[in-house]
Parts: C-alpha cells; sequence; structure tokens
C-alpha cells in the first residue's frame, strides 16, 4: 500500500498511533477534574451541611446536581460531535470548563460563607446556582477525557496504555488533593484545654478559602498538559472514517445508536458499577467514621491506609495494561474486578469482627501519629485491602478507555463519528448512578445511626454507625462489582473483535479519502476476511 493510502495517521494500514509523550499528557484532563471531583464532590455536602448550615440539603442537592448533570452530559456531548473550530474540536471544551469551575468553585468555597445566617434563604438559592454553573463547566471538560481518546489513537496495543497514564493523571490530581486536604484540616481543628476536639476543621470556612485556590492551581496546571498532548491530533483529519467530511448526526438517531450498540449498553452498567464502588467507598465522610470513629484514630490510620492501597495499586496498573495488551480491556477489567471482589469479602468478615474496646487485638494500629503497635488484626486487613483496593483502584477507570472502543465500534457499525455523545451517553449513566453515592451516604447514617448531619470525628461510636460504615465500605462497592461482572459477560469487544474493526475502519476510512462515498465502503467492507491484504496483517 502506498504512504498515500496509508490513510489519516500516515501509517500503514490507517492505524493511528499517538507519541508517548501525547499518551502521558492527555490523561491529565482526568487528573485535573479529578481535583474538582475530590474537591467538590468528597467535601461539598460536609461544607454545606457545616460550614452553611444547610443540614441534609446539602447531601441531597449533590444527587440532584449529578442527576442534573446527566441530564446535560448529552446535550454537551451533541455540541462537541457539531464543534468545529480553528483550535479544534475538543480544546475549546476543555478551555471554557477549566475556566467555568474555577470562578463558580470560588464563588461557592470562598463567597457564599459570607452570606449572613439571617439571610439563610440568599444561601439556598446561592448554593443551588453557583453549584449548578459548576456541573455545567465539568461536564464540559470531563466529556473530552472520553471522547477525545478517538483521534488520540486507534491502536489495540496502544489504546490500554492509556489506562495507566489516566490512573497517573488520577492520582496527580485527586492523590495530591486526598493528601494535602487532610492535613491542611487538622491545623483547622479546634480543641478544649482537656485537648478534646470541639470543631472539626471540616466545618470552618477559612480551610476552604485555602482548598480552593489550591485546586484551582492544580486543576489548570493538568490542563494545560492536556492540551499539549492533544494538540497535534485535535484536527479534521483525524475524526472518524469521513473525517471533516462527515455530516453532523441528527438528535433524533442518538436514541436508535444507543438501542443498537449493545457493548455500549453494557458499559454503561460496568462504568456505573465501578464508579459507585470508587464514589461510596472513598467518600470522606465514610472513611472519617471508619478510621476515626470505628478503628478510633483517623489521624494515625487515614493517610497510613491511603499510602498503602496506591502502593498495592502500582504492580495491578501495570498487570492489567498487560493483560489489556494480550486479550483485551474485557478481560483486563473481568479479571482484576474479580480480584477486587474476593479479597473485600475478606475485609467485610474483618470488620464485622472488629471490636472499638481500647486496645483490642480486633483494631487498626500504626505506630503512626499516635498509633499504637501493628497487630495481626491489622496485617489481614492490610493485606484484604490492599489487594483488593489495589485492583479496584487499577481498574476503576478502565471503562473511560472502553468508551474509545465502544465509539469505534459504533463507526464501524453505521459509519457514524460521535465520540462527544457516545462518551457523554456513558457518563449519563454513570453519573445516574453514582449521584446516589453522596445521598446514600447521609441515608445509611440516618437509618442505621439516627444521625440526622453527616459524622465527624467528634461523633462518638454507636454499633449503629459500625453497621453503616460496613455496609458503605464492603457492601455496596460488593454489588457494585457483582452488577459489572454480570455486564461483562455479554460485552462482545474483545480484544481479537476490536483489531478486525479497527483493520475495516482503517480501509473504509483509506477508501474515503480516495474519494469513494461512505456508502459504498461501508457496502464493501464489512469483515476482516473481504479486506485487502496489507489490512489484515
Amino acid at each position: 500500500m502506498s504512504e498515500s493510502k496509508a490513510g489519516a495517521s500516515g501509517q500503514r494500514s490507517g492505524v493511528n498511533r499517538a507519541k508517548l509523550y501525547q499518551l502521558a499528557l492527555f490523561p491529565m484532563n482526568n487528573g485535573a477534574t479529578n481535583v474538582y471531583f475530590v474537591l467538590i464532590l468528597s467535601y461539598v455536602a460536609q461544607f454545606g451541611s457545616s460550614v452553611l448550615m444547610l443540614g441534609l440539603f446539602a447531601s441531597i442537592m449533590v444527587t440532584v446536581m449529578r442527576v442534573a448533570d446527566a441530564i446535560t452530559d448529552p446535550i454537551i456531548g451533541a455540541m462537541m460531535d457539531r464543534t468545529s473550530t480553528r483550535i479544534g474540536k475538543f480544546r475549546p471544551f476543555m478551555i471554557i470548563g477549566s475556566v467555568i469551575m474555577a470562578v463558580s468553585v470560588i464563588a461557592l468555597y470562598v463567597l457564599l460563607p459570607f452570606i449572613p445566617a439571617t439571610m439563610m434563604p440568599l444561601r439556598y438559592i446561592g448554593f443551588v446556582v453557583v453549584y449548578f454553573i459548576w456541573v455545567i463547566g465539568y461536564t464540559f471538560q470531563t466529556s473530552v477525557t472520553r471522547a477525545g481518546q478517538t483521534v488520540l489513537t486507534n491502536d489495540p496495543n496502544q489504546r490500554p496504555m492509556f489506562t495507566i497514564f489516566n490512573t497517573i493523571g488520577s492520582m496527580l490530581g485527586m492523590g495530591v488533593m486526598q493528601l494535602l486536604i487532610p492535613m491542611l484540616k487538622n491545623m483547622y481543628n479546634v480543641y478544649d484545654e482537656a485537648g478534646v476536639l470541639v470543631t472539626s476543621g471540616y466545618a470552618r470556612p477559612e480551610l476552604y478559602r485555602v482548598i480552593a485556590p489550591v485546586g484551582i492551581v492544580v486543576s489548570v496546571f493538568l490542563t494545560i498538559l492536556a492540551i499539549i498532548g492533544i494538540a497535534e491530533k485535535d484536527r479534521p483529519e483525524f475524526y472518524g472514517i469521513g473525517g471533516g467530511k462527515q455530516e453532523a448526526v441528527k438528535v433524533s438517531e442518538y436514541v436508535e445508536i444507543i438501542k443498537n450498540n449493545k457493548p455500549m449498553q453494557r458499559l454503561m452498567v460496568a462504568g456505573a458499577g465501578c464508579k459507585l464502588a470508587l464514589a461510596i467507598a472513598t467518600n470522606t465522610t465514610v472513611l472519617l467514621a471508619l478510621y476515626g470513629i470505628v478503628m478510633g484514630n483517623y489521624d494515625s490510620l487515614y493517610l497510613p491506609m491511603m499510602i498503602l492501597g496506591y502502593v498495592f495499586a502500582v504492580p495491578f496498573f501495570l498487570l492489567s495494561v498487560r493483560t489489556s495488551q494480550k486479550l483485551g480491556q474485557k478481560a483486563s477489567l473481568t479479571r482484576y474486578v474479580s480480584v477486587a471482589f474476593i479479597c473485600y469479602i475478606g475485609v467485610l468478615v474483618l470488620l464485622v469482627m472488629s471490636d472499638h474496646t481500647a486496645g483490642s487485638a480486633l483494631t487498626l494500629s500504626f505506630p503512626f501519629n499516635g498509633g499504637g503497635m501493628i497487630n495481626l488484626y491489622t496485617i489481614l486487613f492490610i493485606l484484604f485491602f490492599g489487594i483488593g483496593y489495589g485492583a479496584y483502584y487499577a481498574t476503576a477507570d478502565m471503562p473511560i478507555p472502553m468508551v474509545a472502543d465502544c465509539s469505534d465500534y459504533e463507526t464501524y457499525r453505521s459509519g457514524k463519528y460521535i465520540p462527544g455523545i457516545m462518551g457523554t451517553l456513558f457518563s449519563l449513566v454513570d453519573k445516574l448512578v453514582s449521584s446516589l453515592a453522596q445521598t446514600l451516604v447521609a441515608l445509611i447514617f440516618l437509618v442505621c445511626a439516627g444521625l440526622s448531619e453527616l459524622p465527624t470525628d467528634a461523633t462518638p461510636y454507636s454499633d449503629g454507625l459500625k453497621v453503616a460504615v460496613i455496609i458503605m465500605f464492603c457492601v455496596i462497592p460488593l454489588l457494585a462489582w457483582a452488577a459489572t461482572l454480570w455486564a461483562m459477560k455479554g460485552y462482545a469487544l474483545t480484544g481479537a473483535k476490536m483489531k478486525e474493526i479497527q483493520a475495516v475502519n482503517a480501509c473504509r476510512r483509506d477508501a474515503v479519502a480516495d474519494g469513494m462515498p461512505l456508502e459504498e465502503a461501508m457496502q464493501k467492507w464489512q469483515s476482516v476476511d473481504q479486506l485487502p491484504a496489507e489490512y489484515r496483517a
């Protein structure tokens, strides 16, 4: 095949490969938005309840806004598919989203607390309006992470690498904030003369005035790196089979697309399950209740356990990428979610056995920041939790590159290049399910422990609170992973199938570039055995 027929990428068989720096930098977009995932979704309910004095209203609004976010996703995805500017299709959404989120976070965390308590209705209105504006910006930027992969690379051996770089980006964004905020929180704790905690730092507005600008700076920096990563690929020649010639998809066609794209339907279930497990098990209030109340020493346990989780995750990142490259992303997701499922059964048993009594051998203990010596219970917990957390953390974002597979499948099936709508339709179900997280947290604490407000590290222990923690830290993730495994059983896009899809798409793309009508190319080449020899190599 001549170089002129190498396709948009300029490579043999039309395979579009990314440079290493592009694979490494573009996923920083997920890191940029995950800064806000921690800054807002992990703390806004606590902020609304403890600082703005909105009670359970704040937790309920987190769910309501996530539902609103899910509804706006397809609209913004359709906008993206129709967008074509001098700086491409994806970069405008990254820039606009970043600006909207930065402005709204300052308004939320810095300005709203200045509304006096005598004007509570204005606090309620301001909270809802500012939070909704933030949601729009968040959708603008997060939708690019899924959609932009389709132009970055379509090489079945490269695409799984997106998961590991995406996780690195996520850790740079989410991990930095998860480490920094609890440490800053301790600086704002208020103690009485006896050293007893009176007011948690999470209940003081001063904390949020510090973490908001810090988060913005980190997110903007990561956004700039991501823009650099996608800049060369954000061009019409990389947009599907027809490139810049492709007609816009009508809104009325979206329902038909999802109805016939069976892999996308199953990926929505799997992605929602992974996200719900992550959102519940890493929820700030749940971890605070586990380590600070049930286990009795948040300051000595939270940081070591989080670091151990990340350490255990590293080998699973490498294993998951290797498995994806050899057997496909479906096989990798199924394998490591199964590992997480088995290990968290062990965590569940250990938490049921735990004893709140001071000095008990059935409680976590670390010689860090006032903690005790490590006991057998702690060693077993580290093993079950560490392996389970490492496996599910490595797979939590795996559905993201699989969205690109579903988008390429849609191009193969219908000839339509619609990464925006495919990515945001995935987000729709993802967010509808994960939006339950904060409301579930509040309701479970209310039902099991009788708490009308979210607990802090000053909340006393109760058996009901322990039950609430077990349900949220173990039971809900186990149910979510069970749904993921069920969905993947019928997922058709194996590694071999994706190689066939990319070969057919490449042949059609080259033919269209040489002047063949898209409809004719779609009819002429439908399976790998119909392709010229160079595409079957």
